[in-house]
């Protein structure tokens, strides 16, 4: 794919991104940070990046993988999309009956692996605090409705 296609690829995806924020309902009370703050924050930076990448791909300041000639993957890709894919998959299957910090700690693990960290104590307490705190910042403090932390938390 050139990098134009990528660029016109990336506009799409904004474009459906701001389109999500719009439809994110109004809090009933009267906050000043309301719930479409950081995701309108975030829509607008990548949008800023993407038509800087547009830019930069319009100038031809961007590489186009297209005309490479070897493109093999690096050895280990498909496992390393296997456990990205699963962890994505289990953070899916499991948030409703485990609640958000298990199935975010193995989430976050499959994405560790993907990027070849091992699957030791190290990842899962680490992948654990950072889902632990993900949940006490979001749930507990700005009020988001991500449901128990563990099936026995409230």
């Amino acid at each position: 794919m050139t990098p134009l296609r990528v660029a016109l690829l990336l506009a799409a995806l904004c474009g459906v991104a701001a389109w999500q924020v719009s439809v994110i309902p109004q809090s009933l009370m009267q906050m000043t940070v309301g719930a479409t703050l950081v995701p309108a924050v975030v829509t607008a930076g990548l949008a800023v990046l993407t038509v800087l990448y547009g830019i930069s791909a319009w100038r031809g300041r961007q590489a186009d993988e297209s005309l490479q000639e070897d493109q093999t993957p690096l050895p280990g890709a498909n496992t390393r999309m296997v456990f990205l894919l699963a962890g994505g998959l289990a953070f899916m299957a499991l948030v409703i009956p485990l609640g958000f910090i298990i199935p975010g700690t193995l989430c976050g693990m499959g994405v560790a692996r993907a990027f070849d960290a091992p699957l030791n104590l190290k990842s899962l307490t680490i992948c654990g605090l950072i889902a632990t705190t993900f949940w006490v910042v979001f749930a507990q403090i700005l009020g988001v409705g991500l449901g128990p932390g563990l099936p026995w938390l409230l």
